[in-house]
């Protein structure tokens, strides 16, 4: 057995002279091992949360959108529809109108957006798993649509009453005088149909049949605002964007969800290191506990030091001695914290003890690239701070007498 690492062991179990140093012994890995704990909890909690608003996002946004990359229509000419037919990647699309409207229902009015689709939006993005009340937009029955459970809510408006419609507002386009009385076109629909998601899509969107929605902004049926594609495999998603692009040229905006929601992935990635960050200083000040507890365990045996130097044992075994005692208390507290917070994590995922909504349980996921950012943190922040301890140790102390 290697010399130092055996006296390293026989120094952190056994008994000091000193029962104060075994109080700090014990605090310092009480330390690491709370920190350890906490920030695999939090990582894990920030996996989970990640990958929960990513299945939010996957209901409400296609794996690539075309849009035009100036104004806001584009015309589905046969290029375009042979370029997204011919593509064996592409699994399905949708044509998609969308603007601003002005709804009203009874004494009570909101901004929201309408959305037209075709058919195979449902294809494309699965919306109908979110339906939480009616259903889904038949084309069988027309001037009919489905919209956000946050918006019904702001509108007084129940899925399903057939007392009154919901009326649909949007300015008409020109220029000159405007007459007040004839500003607006407009259509009625009847509420079949509820839906939810992430907060801001529940409280923005009504969708409707296409063909609606071009009759509200007065299109023409190949006039669209952008065309959502559904890929086979999730891998190839930036390959078939640029694929895509490249097809289509310099006019059209092709965009995967990602890019979609560039800024949504920057905030949570952002958030997620930020606490990484915060918990890893929390472990930092926790190793000053194993610092002082060694620094403490190499003056309490400064006798035992000398003696191991006078039988022939180099400065830089004795030093290494400390190094490995360090080593040894971090990662014993490493795995204690982390067998608590693998618990925990467990217990979450079967009983949700916390919950983000009364039906919704906090989301935690175990990760393995979680697993090794935690070991990898405390290992090298407990060598750092045993080799920081260590340091204290010259011949000058050695052969100092106590």
């Amino acid at each position: 057995m290697n010399f130092p690492f055996y006296i390293a062991k026989r120094y952190l179990f056994a008994k000091n002279s000193t029962n104060a140093i075994n109080i700090i012994t014990i605090i310092a890995m009480v330390g690491i091992t709370v920190g350890t704990m906490a920030l695999f909890i939090v990582l894990s909690g920030f996996s989970g949360l990640k990958t929960f608003s990513l299945s939010l996002l996957n209901e409400s946004d296609p794996d690539i959108k075309i849009s035009p990359k100036k104004g806001k229509k584009i015309l589905f000419s046969p290029e375009i529809k042979n370029a997204l037919e011919i593509n064996s990647e592409i699994a399905s699309y949708a044509r998609v109108v969308e603007e601003r409207v002005f709804l009203k229902y009874k004494n009570k009015d909101q901004i929201a957006y309408i959305k037209g689709v075709d058919v195979n939006y449902n294809d494309v993005v699965p919306i109908d798993s979110s339906i939480t009340v009616g259903s889904w937009i038949d084309p069988q029955f027309k001037n009919t649509a489905v919209i956000g459970y946050t918006l019904s809510y702001k509108l007084s408006l129940n899925v399903f009453n057939f007392g009154e419609p919901l009326q649909i507002f949007v300015p008409k386009p020109g220029k000159g005088y405007l007459n007040v009385n004839n500003a607006f076109n407009s259509e009625n629909v009847q509420i079949i149909g509820a839906f939810e998601g992430s907060e801001e899509y529940q409280s923005k969107y009504v969708f409707s049949e296409l063909s609606l929605a071009q009759k509200l902004l007065k299109l023409s049926p190949d006039e669209l605002s952008s065309i959502a594609v559904k890929v086979n495999n999730d891998d190839n998603v930036v390959e078939v964007s640029n694929e895509l692009q490249s097809v289509l040229g310099d006019g059209f905006k092709v965009e995967t969800r990602a890019e979609q929601n560039a800024l949504y992935y920057k905030v949570v990635n952002t958030e997620n290191f930020i606490s990484y960050l915060i918990f890893t200083l929390i472990i930092v000040i926790a190793l000053f506990n194993v610092i002082g507890a060694i620094i403490m365990m190499i003056i309490d045996k400064q006798q035992n030091l000398k003696t191991l130097f006078n039988l022939g044992a180099s400065l830089q075994d004795i030093k290494k001695i400390f190094v490995f005692q360090g080593a040894l208390l971090s990662i014993i507290g490493m795995i204690i914290g982390l067998t608590l917070g693998l618990v925990a994590v467990l217990i979450q995922q079967k009983f949700n003890f916390f919950m983000i909504t009364s039906t919704v349980p906090y989301p935690v996921e175990l990760k393995l690239s979680n697993l090794i950012t935690v070991i990898l943190t405390i290992t090298v922040l407990g060598y750092i701070a045993s080799k920081i301890a260590s340091s204290r140790i010259s011949q000058s102390f050695v052969n100092d007498k106590p």
